[in-house]
């Protein structure tokens, strides 16, 4: 059966969410400009959104039915086999969506191209209305994106599009158990980090970065460690944060790539806050304490991302 509905995946602007927290635009105005802010950028910023918003409804309205929902609402929101979603946002939206779009076409608009990298979103609201027609004639191609899961041993499941964060809900201590290439060892860290080929360039790059730059801080001669992945790569990367070396924590198992043979087993010992999210979305999480145990590997799941086509 054919695409029947699109859904249109959107998110509050910045001006949107200052409203929230200071009730009337007035007040997001004086505090921003008191604080030595440009409180125009937060409109023009608002309005490219909006209106960008409007040309894809009234585009989508010639072909199909459709729906608006807020990123707020996808983790209840459910899915039918005949929909497809747009995603008109940021990159982090995409991201945010794909763990939930059980495999649906998802067809990522950029609403604002001078400020979004788009990085993840190969279509502009000018291309928008030939990516859906081909979508829905079925000529257009897809990028199949590999996504990470995690499953804990009471059933539940969490997908990534770009990363898992496996650690404290709080700048504390994490303490488990790692299993990982036929090896174990007891960790404390501030946490797990385990990236697709899509979140390379994201949280995994900034750990390099950050390994790099202490070496040549120190060492005074320029370290280059760096891991390029394909978004199709059947693999998944994993580095443990600010490993802690005691009598009863070890750090030989810092980092390692986890395929569909070789995946990465956590066990918590930490009594609460433990937490397991994907994406930075933090409200969305699993809980992760004293009797949890987290198998981290690569999701049978596959994001499909249209592509943009000249013909």
């Amino acid at each position: 059966m054919g695409i029947e509905n699109v859904i249109i995946v959107n998110h509050k602007t910045r001006l949107e969410l200052l409203i929230e927290r200071f009730n009337t635009k007035a007040q997001a105005r004086f505090y921003i400009e008191h604080s030595g802010g440009t409180f125009e950028e937060y409109e023009l910023e608002h309005d490219c959104n909006k209106k960008s918003l409007e040309q894809i409804q009234m585009i989508t309205n010639k072909h199909l039915k459709f729906k608006i929902i807020d990123r707020s609402f996808l983790p209840n929101f459910l899915f039918s086999a005949n929909d497809c979603i747009v995603v008109l946002g940021q990159d982090g939206l995409v991201a945010n969506t794909a763990k939930y779009a059980k495999g649906l076409p998802m067809l990522p608009v950029n609403p604002d191209p001078t400020r979004n990298d788009g990085i993840l979103l190969p279509f502009g609201v000018k291309d928008y209305e030939k990516g859906l027609v081909q979508l829905l004639e079925g000529r257009c191609h897809f990028s199949e994106v590999t996504m990470a899961e995690a499953k804990l041993n009471d059933g539940q499941s969490m997908l990534a599009f770009n990363d898992l964060f496996i650690g404290p809900s709080t700048h504390t201590s994490a303490r488990y158990k790692l299993w990982y290439n036929n090896l174990s060892e007891q960790q404390s860290s501030s946490g797990i980090i385990v990236s697709t080929g899509a979140g390379s360039t994201g949280w995994l790059s900034s750990l390099f970065n950050m390994a790099n730059g202490i070496h040549k801080s120190f060492d005074k001669k320029p370290a280059t460690v760096s891991l390029q992945m394909d978004w199709k790569d059947d693999k998944l990367i994993f580095v443990v944060r600010e490993p802690f070396k005691s009598k009863h924590s070890d750090i030989s198992l810092c980092a390692g790539m986890i395929s569909k043979d070789k995946p990465l087993k956590i066990e918590s010992h930490m009594p609460m806050n433990g937490k397991i999210f994907s994406d930075g979305l933090e409200s969305d999480y699993l809980q992760f304490n004293a009797g949890s145990i987290a198998e981290i590997g690569i999701a049978n799941e596959k994001a499909n991302i249209v592509l943009m086509q000249n013909n």
